[in-house]
């Protein structure tokens, strides 16, 4: 069954035009086009590291902006299998290895800070911020949280992340 409707323009003459109204509309989302931000989330030993370096590597100047709440915390290298220098590819990294005190407790609200700051540095100088770690919560209190991420910038995130074995 196919319904048809058919309006003369004398029955729709409108009463008001909206066209300057929609037209400043889309100037000012034009104007306001946010940032970008990749996020890279997933279990542990999915390969987040390895795929934000290479998406690094690919998109530059790209930079990498930790996520991982142990990582945050200097001397637990090898415990939390924290990226080399020599695996970094030259990538910079922000946020690992930033806490002195093993007995602070680094929350969501702490990351969301010194991640923004990371994060618009990053943006300050034309670069691409690659947020990647398994700390969900980290992810959710900034991406999802903080309103003023939400108004600077458009998130990309890739979940689930497969090891893949060549």
């Amino acid at each position: 069954m196919n319904i048809s409707i058919t309006l003369s323009s004398a029955a729709c003459k409108p009463i008001v035009n909206f066209q300057p109204a929609l037209t400043s509309l889309l100037n000012q989302h034009q104007q306001q086009r946010k940032d970008k931000v990749v996020v890279i989330m997933g279990a542990t030993g999915s390969g987040k590291s390895k795929l934000a370096i290479d998406l690094a590597t690919h998109f530059p100047p790209a930079e990498i902006v930790n996520s991982d709440k142990m990582q945050v915390y200097k001397g637990l290298d090898i415990t939390t299998n924290k990226v080399t220098e020599e695996e970094s590819r030259g990538v910079p990294h922000h946020l690992l290895s930033i806490v002195d005190d093993p007995n602070y407790n680094f929350t969501a609200n702490d990351f969301c800070h010194h991640a923004s700051l990371a994060i618009d540095s990053i943006v300050g100088r034309d670069g691409l911020p690659i947020i990647a770690g398994g700390s969900n919560s980290f992810i959710e209190a900034l991406v999802n949280h903080d309103s003023t991420f939400r108004a600077r910038y458009d998130s990309l995130i890739f979940f689930g992340m497969m090891r893949l074995f060549t």
